[in-house]
Parts: C-alpha cells; structure tokens; sequence
C-alpha cells in the first residue's frame, strides 16, 4: 500500500517535510520534469544522496531576500520551494535546479526560456515570475505562490468532468491563450498538468520552457528538438517538425477538452511513437461514442479543434472561447460522420505505403526489361528468316 500523499501529481513520501505535508493541495511553480526513477517518485526518503546535498536548507536566504522556508515540491532535475520574500513580507516560491543541471546546455536553456518568457507576461491566466534584479547567486526562478491543484489531479478525481465544469476551465484557458498569442508567444506543451486549478476559482497556465515567441532564438538541443511537446496532446505539425503556431495550442486545448469530457485522451496507447503517428492520418474516437450524454455541441467544438490540418481548426483562441461561452448555438456539421476510422498499422508502420510503392515500381522494373530483353532476343533470333531468297541459297551452298 502506498502511504504517499499527491502533491498535485507529484508524490511526496511519508518522511516529507511537515510543510509539504501540510501544503499537499499547492503547487507554486512550473512543470517539474518527470522523476527519473521509481525511488523518486514514491519517497522522499529515498532521493539520491547528490540531490539532497543539493538542496537548500530551511532558514537559507537566497542572494539576502528570499528566505526558504521548506521544499514543496520535489523532483528529477529541480526542487521548488516556499520562502519569505523580505522585501514584500509575502510568501512565494522558487524553483531551484541541482547543481548537476545547472551546466547542462540545453536545461539551462530550457530554464532560461522559462523565466525571460514569464517575465514579459501580466495576465491573470499566466503564473507569474518575479523579477529579482541583482545578479542572481546561482540559477533560480522566483514566482508567485499558488494553493489549489493540477487540471491532472482534477480528472483523476472525477472523470469524465462535468460538461459545464470543462466548459468553464476551457473558456479560462482561450481567455488566456488569447492574450498570449497577441503577445506573439504560443506555448507548445499545453497539457493538464500545465494548468493550474486554484482555490479561488482562477486558472494558471505555467511552464514556458518549449515555448516560442517573437524574440527568443529556437531550441535545437537535441532533446528538445522537434517534435517537441508531450504525445497525448502534441499537434501533428509538431509531430512532423514543425515549430507550429497558436493553432497548435489550439489543438492542445481540444485535446484536454477531449479528455476532460470523456476521461481518456484522443488517441491511447502503451507506444508514444505509436500514440504521436496515429494523429497524422487517423482521427480519434467521436466523443460521444465515449460519453453519451455529452452534448452535440460541445462534441463540435473538440472536433473542430482537433482538425489535423491547422487551416481547418479554428482561427484563433478568440473564436473558440465565442463558441463555448455560447456553445448551445453552435451550428452542428456532423464532423463524427466524417472522422477516420484508426488504422493501427499505419499508425505502427508510417513508412509501410512507401515502401510498398517502391517494391512494386521495382517489380514492374523488372518485368518490362525482362519482356524487352525477350522481345528484342527473339527479334534477333527470327531475323535471318526474313532474309532474301539468294542470300539464304548462298548461305546454303557454304
């Protein structure tokens, strides 16, 4: 049995710190990477000895403003914190990588991502990043502290959602794509687990360390290099490599409505590779078809987010929060009927087609020069034949 309270996905064992604990329902910061192990996902006992050298100890202040006060959340490659700002009196969080990290090229320049992108956003949507200022001591991001829990957990809990409960968290979300998209960021990784649900009722977008805007430079590390974004929720312009647009959160965001009203994602499966190539020539399962009292409505709306080719999708964040803050008159086109069922050996062999076509052009090759030799042999061999009647006298006598 697992004696492991969630942190809002994260699993904090039974020797956590009192504070962690006591905070199970928050969450400050953005996504942390995936634990790398068993061991760290299940007790904080067990963390590797370099990691808990690594971390900051209660009472630490960070470059004499921010007091830590505990870990609130701990993972693979970072710990967030809660601490004291002593400048404003309020309690916020930090994240703070492992030292290991700090000098890997391409998670510094994830995290750096991370918080110059952060600190040229002001929306309610958007958490916030704090502006330190002086040069910092070592790498970290301050930003502000949020009680409330993952849009992951929150499916977990009750799944499918209410209709009008996704349809709420849906239109949050538009509203603050929206604003994004007009800053000239789109995100790239929007998913659950990057959406914050906080006890006031807000929502908060958070981790934009793969995002893309107009000033910053592309990632080309490789394991950040295309297609970038998580399976279940990735468009298939990034499957394909391509860097994408809003549409691409676009297509995010009907995916998430895609599982918060039927409980699973649009396309399931044990194989990412499998998962990711699925959506390049299949489409998934009607929503219906999974949750029958879903209305027709709203099975319009995923499906026209869900539109493989990006033109087909909505135009823009503002048009998608229009149809669901009035989605009882959208107009129904019957998309289920026109969706394709899954093949699952094209998903499994994307390269089978091709390679099939080259085998049979080389097999046709083959039998045309081969009836050429032997139509041209057998010219050539009935060609004396043909001969004048002298000549064949002539040959005779010799």
């Amino acid at each position: 049995m697992n004696n492991s309270n969630d942190l809002c996905g994260v699993k904090i064992g039974p020797e956590a710190s009192p504070l962690a604990t006591r905070r199970a329902h928050s969450y400050p910061g953005l996504r942390m990477a995936r634990l790398g192990s068993e061991n760290n996902r299940t007790s904080s006992s067990r963390i590797s000895v370099s990691q808990m050298t690594d971390e900051l100890d209660p009472g630490k202040v960070l470059d004499d403003r921010f007091k830590i006060l505990g870990v609130v959340n701990r993972g693979g490659m970072a710990c967030i914190y809660e601490a004291l700002d002593l400048e404003t009196g309020q309690s916020i969080a930090v994240k703070v990588p492992f030292l290991r990290f700090e000098s890997d090229p391409t998670f510094y320049s994830r995290f750096q991502r991370e918080e110059n992108i952060g600190l040229t956003l002001d929306h309610p949507g958007v958490l916030k990043i704090l502006s330190v200022g002086a040069e910092k001591s070592r790498p970290y991001i301050a930003m502000e502290y949020l009680e409330g829990q993952t849009l992951t957990k929150r499916i977990r809990q009750a799944s499918p959602l209410p209709e009008a409960e996704a349809v709420r968290i849906a239109i949050a979300i538009c509203d603050t794509l929206d604003y994004l998209h007009r800053k000239g960021v789109v995100h790239r990784d929007l998913k659950p687990e990057n959406v914050m649900l906080c006890n006031d009722g807000t929502i908060r977008l958070m981790d934009f360390g793969i995002a893309k805007s107009q000033d910053s430079r592309r990632l080309t590390f490789g394991s950040f290099s295309a297609p970038m974004g998580t399976p279940d929720y990735i468009a298939p312009e990034q499957v394909q490599g391509k860097r994408g647009d809003s549409r691409t959160d676009i297509y995010a965001l009907g995916a998430m409505l895609y599982e918060m009203t039927t409980g699973v994602p649009p396309y399931d499966g044990d194989n990412i590779y499998v998962v990711m190539n699925a959506r390049l020539s299949d489409d998934p399962e009607a929503p219906r078809s999974r949750n029958p009292v879903l209305s027709p409505q709203i099975e319009e709306i995923i499906l026209h987010a869900l539109e493989r080719n990006p033109s087909k999708r909505f135009p823009s964040a503002a048009a998608m929060r229009s149809e669901l803050k009035d989605y009882s008159e959208v107009s129904l086109t019957e998309r289920f009927k026109k969706l394709r069922p899954p093949q699952i050996w094209k998903a499994r062999f994307p390269l089978f087609p091709k390679i099939a076509l080259f085998v049979i052009i080389q097999v046709v090759a083959f039998f045309l020069l081969f009836w050429w030799f032997s139509h041209r042999s057998h010219h050539l061999n009935s060609a004396p034949s043909n001969a004048s009647p002298a000549v064949n006298a002539a040959a005779s006598l010799r």
